[in-house]
């Protein structure tokens, strides 16, 4: 046979003992009850007989009933039970008083009860505990995880907005430095244009002159005296004393009055001849046909740098339009990353409160948990064990009391 059956036809002996023990004892209060003894020595030949004979003495019942508590099983194998103690000790007297037995069993079966009420409730409270402190340990789990990635993504977004802005620092003073260098050029173009242009239109005054000059002795018709000027105190002296003044101011090119380029010293008067000079016109025309082509170029040239000069003009004021448009949005966006940047660093801080924080729950929750096994885990575990040996041994005391029962009378 198995242990299993063997301890299962042990606990149907056990059950027919008890409830043969019952039925004896409940047999022998009856017969030794006053008045069924009475009616006994009344109805029975033998009246000295009684029924002292068929029932046990009061010593053979307090070794039944001690034997019947030895063999209860103890709840606490860490120690004895002094009730039971007391009890067995109580029943190994001389003088014995079954009704003061059969009342320490009666409180010991209370005791048991509270005790077993007792750990059916911290059974209850270690149960529901470890599920809180749990889901407690998984939320702080879940909210650490959660701030965790919240971190780690705002880490990344600070470093996207950091790259940002040193590319549109650097972009800024890139362009800034582009904008001074073209306006440096078109300073120096502007320069060389003006210059330029005077030199081109003192050459060309200076051709209109000579032109002009030359029409004066062989084409009167053509000549433009040049306009009046007001004299100076000491030509008007030279004039009102007969002498003659020069048209133009003296000073410039050659004493026309034209400056701009380097006067240089006039030309050696030419030698004496001899005869009258005649004019020679078919010379003087080519000439001045010369001086209009040059004039002509000069104009050419005036225009086209005029004109260069308008468009670089037009090329500079557009790029200084477009670079203060890229500057002003590129600026903007800067303020918009560095606040994105203080917003980051903001939720930063906040997340890394908010994990340390979590963590420190989360800290507490695990020693909590850890001060519930050490309250809780021996409980638990024998909480079973403890409640079938502690009905086992409330089994024993009723069947004790039982036996004792039967016994109604003390010495």
């Amino acid at each position: 046979k198995t242990c299993k059956d063997k301890v299962a036809e042990w606990e149907e002996r056990k059950k027919t003992r008890a409830e043969e023990l019952l039925a004896l004892a409940d047999t022998i209060k009856v017969l030794n009850d006053d008045d069924a003894l009475e009616l006994f020595k009344q109805t029975l030949p033998n009246s000295g007989s009684s029924f002292v004979q068929l029932q046990r003495g009061t010593t053979a019942v307090a070794a039944h009933a001690l034997q019947i508590l030895r063999r209860a099983p103890r709840v606490d194998r860490r120690g004895a039970r002094p009730e039971l103690d007391f009890i067995a000790l109580a029943l190994q007297g001389k003088k014995m008083n079954f009704d003061k037995v059969i009342e320490m069993i009666d409180a010991l079966v209370v005791t048991m009860a509270t005790e077993q009420k007792d750990d059916d409730e911290k059974k209850a409270y270690c149960e529901a505990k470890f599920d809180e402190s749990d889901d407690e340990k998984k939320a702080s789990e879940r909210t650490l995880s959660s701030v965790t990635a919240a971190i780690e993504e705002a880490e990344e977004g600070m470093a996207t907005v950091k790259s940002e802005i040193d590319a549109l620092e650097k972009g800024i003073k890139e362009l800034d430095k582009d904008v001074a260098e073209a306006t440096q050029q078109r300073k120096e173009e502007h320069e060389e244009f003006t210059q330029l242009m005077a030199s081109d239109t003192a050459a060309k005054k200076l051709l209109e002159f000579a032109k002009n000059r030359l029409n004066k002795f062989y084409n009167p018709a053509l000549y433009k005296p040049p306009p009046k000027r007001e004299l100076t105190e000491a030509e008007r002296i030279t004039v009102n004393q007969g002498g003659e003044v020069p048209e133009t101011a003296a000073g410039g090119i050659a004493g026309t009055g034209i400056t701009v380029l380097a006067q240089k010293d006039a030309p050696p008067p030419p030698p004496e001849t001899f005869g009258a000079y005649t004019k020679k016109s078919g010379k003087s025309t080519g000439v001045i046909a010369m001086i209009d082509l040059l004039v002509k170029d000069l104009n050419k040239d005036m225009t086209e740098a005029k004109t260069e000069e308008e468009h670089a003009q037009a090329a500079y004021e557009e790029l200084m339009q477009d670079s203060a448009a890229k500057r002003k949005q590129d600026s903007q966006t800067l303020a918009e990353r560095q606040s994105a940047k203080a917003t980051l660093e903001t939720e930063l801080a906040d997340h890394a409160e908010a994990k340390a924080s979590t963590e420190g729950e989360l800290k507490e929750t695990l020693k909590y948990i850890s001060s519930l096994h050490a309250e809780c885990d021996w409980l638990l575990q024998y909480f079973g064990a403890r409640k079938d040996a502690r009905a086992n041994e409330v089994q024993q005391l009723k069947e004790a009391k039982a036996v004792l029962s039967g016994a109604d009378y003390s010495l």
